[in-house]
């Protein structure tokens, strides 16, 4: 994988305002927060996606990232708040290193906003059942 700027935070050669650290995942405020708590929450594994990660990295993260809601969400007294993780360009990444967005939404202004347009579910039934048969041969 290519050198990203979280690499580089990861060992210490570009600093950050960490807020949390164990072997596998590191948090730090954003710099170019969308409100006041913005964190980012990144594997110290360096992989693009989600799909790419080890179980093991995703674990750490699955057990770190409620905390740290809940720690944003004191601090900044905020009830609401988004998580948000994109996966490839036209998905919206711009650092090519997974990393997870606790982001506040203290108003209407501040914060996460989206645009959400809903389709029509096609041939659910289909799509599930493919989607169970990719899973089944991930495990073998």
């Amino acid at each position: 994988m290519a050198e990203t700027i979280f690499s580089k935070i990861i060992r210490g050669e570009i600093p950050s305002h960490k807020v949390y650290e164990d072997d596998h995942v590191l948090a730090f405020l954003d710099i170019g927060p969308l409100s006041r708590g913005h964190t980012l929450v990144i594997p110290k594994q360096a992989v693009k996606t989600v799909g790419e990660l080890s179980d093991e990295s995703a674990a750490a993260i699955g057990r770190v990232l409620p905390r740290l809601c809940r720690a944003v969400q004191k601090v900044t007294g905020c009830e609401d708040y988004n998580i948000l993780q994109n996966n490839g360009a036209p998905a919206h990444q711009a650092v090519f290193h997974v990393h997870f967005h606790i982001i506040p939404k203290p108003n209407a202004e501040e914060g996460l906003g989206i645009v959400w347009k809903p389709g029509k579910l096609e041939n659910g039934a289909e799509l599930a059942r493919e989607i169970q048969e990719a899973l089944e041969s991930e495990s073998r």
